[in-house]
């Protein structure tokens, strides 16, 4: 039974990892859409100032092409960390199924055991009871 509790304590291991790894993934994708919504306050900011100075108004094309350019990568790497998360959830899905199946055999061999164990104290008795018969 000591492998079956190995096992259990390798793939509880591998979904502490496989969690831990998902909290890093998330936080990354939070900093991320953080980002992106301090880019969109940018731009509104930037479009209050334009509406009070005219003179802003001469280089705000130039800053929603930047404004644009800069959206659009922080957008890419939210969708990528979005498929390492989709990707770590399914492999945190996998270690919990595995981890189970672990628990489920070893729990299968304790209760093989006690049954093993009840019929070798059921024979044993049987057998005293005989005896007592016997030498009746």
């Amino acid at each position: 039974m000591s492998w079956a509790k190995s096992l259990i304590k390798l793939s509880t291991y591998e979904v502490e990892l496989l969690q831990k790894r998902l909290g890093e993934i998330a936080g990354r994708r939070m900093q991320a859409e953080m980002k992106l919504a301090m880019l969109e306050a940018e731009g509104e900011a930037e479009a209050m100032r334009t509406r009070q100075d005219a003179e802003a108004g001469l280089y705000q094309a130039g800053f929603w092409e930047g404004l644009r350019a800069r959206k659009a990568m922080v957008q890419v790497e939210i969708d990528r960390i979005a498929l390492e998360e989709a990707g770590a959830r399914d492999a945190l899905a996998l270690a919990f199924e595995e981890q189970k199946k672990y628990e489920q055999v070893a729990e299968g061999i304790r209760l093989a055991q006690l049954k093993e164990a009840s019929r070798r104290e059921t024979a044993a008795l049987d057998e005293m009871g005989l005896r007592r018969v016997a030498a009746r």
